[in-house]
């Protein structure tokens, strides 16, 4: 069997690495293709994760709206297709560059596995283009690979045939663990901090502009007053960076960074106290850690977060993110609450199962060959030692 792997961001590195990895221990003839779409981050990534792409595609280009970046992709990636001839195809997640992969997948006759189907906020506009991504991959995908039974049942109640989906947890759960194992126990290199410390990321669409300005608007309060530092590595796109640099720079117990490799932001996470983020990873991350997530978006596709009590829904208002933020800076039995080890998202053998299904299915009509009852809301959750 020959299957292709799309690639196109760091959070697609993140999640499919030890996916690259398993097929390679399982002797798969695979081919991994980068877009390219976020080129600087996704190089660092899939450097830090020792995989190196058989194909890359340069598609990205300054400015670049999301009809031209989605015409691109379908171009290059049919292209690159034709000349492979996979068996299968993965693409993983929400990106353009995933909704790309598994169109160009089914004009080209390949079967597509969906790694991270089937989660919902159920707006179109939130998270934008994310949520019609994903919901797009759902009607092309052959087999879909779901985090949770929560994701399951989204998928269920949208028509797909039980048949094609697998209940596997979610891979980031694997890189994570896998990180933690190999990582030498040094902070990066931030300047003295203070007793507190928090980890600030921003990138969303949604809360560009006016929107991310109110939530440096909330940070700078925050830092003025409690004694707490905020580590904020900051994203390449110049829609995050025109913002937050003339607000946040110089601004005293805010660190701005450039962007951390897996290492160093496994590391930060650890050592954090608190999370502030409209990331999907972290709200997946940060539980298994024991982290608190304050979700900084009006939805979220990760109920599982919010059910078990590890994370907060707290929206994009200035106020509102101050309030709850000090209120777990300073309530202890409120922080003590949030900061149980809870992991809704997996045990860390995601990839395994993953790869298992792949080479069990007839490529046509995939079976179920993991129990969701492995990842019913009680699963008991792996817990970490860190140093």
């Amino acid at each position: 069997m020959h299957v292709a792997v799309v690639i196109g961001t760091r959070p697609e590195a993140i999640k499919l690495a030890p996916v690259v990895h398993e097929l390679h221990r399982q002797g798969v003839e695979t081919s991994i293709i980068s877009t390219g779409q976020h080129r600087d981050m996704l190089d660092q990534m899939l450097l830090d994760f020792g995989i190196e792409p058989d194909i890359a595609l340069s598609t990205m280009r300054p400015n670049q709206r999301l009809s031209d970046l989605t015409a691109v992709l379908v171009e290059r990636l049919g292209e690159t297709l034709r000349k492979l001839g996979p068996d299968y195809l993965l693409v993983q997640g929400d990106t353009t560059s995933a909704m790309c992969g598994a169109l160009c997948g089914f004009y080209e006759g390949i079967p597509v596995g969906h790694v991270e189907a089937g989660l919902r906020t159920g707006s179109l506009e939130s998270p934008f283009p994310e949520e019609a991504n994903r919901k797009l991959a759902a009607v092309l995908a052959t087999t879909h690979f779901c985090p949770t039974e929560a994701n399951k049942q989204n998928l269920l109640a949208e028509g797909v045939p039980r048949h094609r989906i697998t209940v596997t947890g979610n891979t980031v759960i694997d890189s994570l663990f896998w990180a933690v194992n190999r990582v030498e126990w040094q902070l990066p290199a931030f300047p003295a901090l203070r007793p507190q410390r928090i980890l600030l990321t921003l990138h969303r669409r949604e809360n560009h502009g006016a929107v991310m300005a109110r939530i440096c608007e909330a940070i700078t309060q925050i830092v003025r007053e409690r004694d707490v530092d905020v580590v904020f590595p900051l994203h390449k796109s110049p829609a995050v960076r025109d913002i937050v640099i003339p607000l946040l720079r110089g601004v005293e117990g805010v660190i701005l960074s450039e962007p951390l490799g897996y290492f160093d932001l496994v590391q930060t996470l650890a050592s954090c106290d608190l999370v502030l983020t409209d990331s999907g990873g972290l709200q997946e991350e940060a539980p298994a850690l024991g982290k608190p997530v304050l979700v900084l978006r009006d939805t979220t596709e990760r109920a599982e977060a919010i059910e078990s009590g590890v994370a907060l829904l707290v929206g994009t208002e200035a106020g509102n993110i101050r309030n709850e933020t000090l209120r777990l800076l300073d309530n202890s039995d409120a922080y003590r609450a949030m900061a149980q080890v809870r992991n809704p998202f997996g045990d860390g053998h995601a990839s395994e199962r993953i790869v298992s299904s792949v080479l069990a299915s007839d490529l046509r009509e995939p079976t179920e060959v993991v129990s969701a009852a492995l990842f019913a809301a009680n699963l008991d959750p792996v817990a970490l030692q860190v140093v």
